[in-house]
């Protein structure tokens, strides 16, 4: 009798449990380990609308073990590093482990230290941030104490998670300021590295609108550099070089992101320092018994959920076809989706491929405004990750 086929995956997020399950289901002879350090599984998502004081944090969070599909192996640890051409995984402790067949899917790095100043001013003294569990609830206490002044939202250039989110947490605070009878008294500033609101055409007029509507004073082009915590300035970056401060009395931050350290320093990155696969087949460039999904891919499409939802079953099929020497059929075509939440009552549902071109769930306009895809976002998207993506069924 055979052994089983060893198969290693790195990171205990969405990716990889979503991998490892439906592995876990294929009824294949398979020795599966997930790598994963942390004892919390995050739904991270759900963290706009905590920000926003519509749940408790807790109510994202959930035990990593709870989630570790039946018969996988949990092993509780950091990657230190890579050797491909040994088919070998070494973990901080010295342990190697040795595969078959390797999965790579860490998440994203926030890279605080980016922005000077931001790593000792967030949670306090009105700067806060949507991006760390252990700093929503800063949010949530700047928006509903503020009753005049400046109220600063920024996103940062680069690569982050969910495209969407920094403007979300924007328009949810407008609409509190608004309910609460002081958006008289705040301006509301939505300060972007980007050029324009959002990047696929479909739903970048039905945003202009919302901003428009909302009265909400938009910076294009400002890449948060610095926070000046004892002048309340936060300081911005302009594509000439040229710096430009502006004072807050809230300052929603954004931090940059980007691949993890033992990504970026291994053999599996590209010259980005993302794991370097096939945009369509998730197979590594360079190494054929290596897949990749997920944030720290070099996948060229939103980071979000939702992408990874559509990307686990091709690299499973995929990973299962390479294993049985047949061709590697499945094929991811970019899709992801931005669920932009306009406020306590609306949200857009914007979902695309790589080539930036709708591919929408409902028969209806998803670029407008609707109250029923605010309730999709609140409540059945998170059913959806917690027992259908992570099981496997969805």
């Amino acid at each position: 009798m055979s052994s089983p086929t060893r198969v290693v995956i790195v990171g205990g997020g969405a990716g990889g449990i979503t991998v490892a399950a439906r592995l876990a289901n294929s009824g294949e002879s398979l020795k599966i380990q997930i790598v994963e350090p942390s004892d919390k599984h995050y739904y991270q998502p759900l963290w706009t609308l905590v920000g926003a004081g519509v749940f408790p944090r807790e109510e994202s969070e959930r035990n990593e073990a709870d989630f570790i599909p039946p018969g996988v192996e949990w092993v509780k640890d950091f990657v230190e590093s890579f050797q491909p051409d040994q088919n070998r995984v070494t973990l901080r402790d010295g342990r190697q482990l040795e595969y078959d067949y390797l999965v790579v899917s860490p998440g994203l790095q926030i890279n605080w230290q980016n922005v000077k100043g931001l790593k000792e001013a967030v949670g306090k003294g009105g700067v806060c941030s949507n991006y760390d569990y252990n700093t929503v609830d800063s949010t949530w206490e700047a928006i509903r104490n503020l009753k005049s002044g400046n109220a600063v939202f920024t996103q940062p250039s680069g690569v982050i998670k969910c495209g969407g989110a920094p403007q979300k947490i924007c328009y949810l605070a407008e609409d509190y300021f608004r309910q609460h009878g002081v958006r008289q008294q705040v301006n509301v500033i939505f300060a972007s590295a980007a050029g324009m609101i959002f990047p696929v055409d479909r739903y970048r007029p039905s945003l202009e609108r919302v901003i428009e509507r909302k009265g909400i004073q938009t910076l294009y082009e400002h890449d948060l550099c610095e926070v000046r915590a004892s002048t309340k300035e936060a300081v911005f970056r302009r594509p000439d070089g040229s710096e430009h401060a502006v004072r807050y009395d809230m300052l929603h931050a954004t931090p940059p992101m980007g691949p993890p350290d033992f990504i970026s320093r291994s053999p599996l990155a590209d010259a980005g320092g993302w794991v370097e696969v096939n945009k369509h087949t998730l197979q590594h460039a360079r190494f054929a018994n290596v897949f990749g999904l997920g944030d720290a891919s070099s996948l060229p499409t939103s980071k979000t959920g939702a992408a990874i939802r559509k990307q686990a079953p091709v690299l499973v099929e995929n990973l299962l076809a390479q294993r049985a020497g047949k061709p590697l059929v499945g094929s991811y075509d970019g899709y992801t989706s931005c669920p932009l939440v306009t406020g306590y009552s609306g949200m857009i549902l914007a979902e695309f491929d790589y080539d930036k071109q709708p591919a929408e769930s409902f028969p209806f306009d998803q670029s407008q405004e609707r109250y029923s895809m605010y309730l999709l976002k609140k409540h059945a998207l998170p059913n959806l990750y917690w027992h259908g993506m992570l099981r496997g069924r969805a």
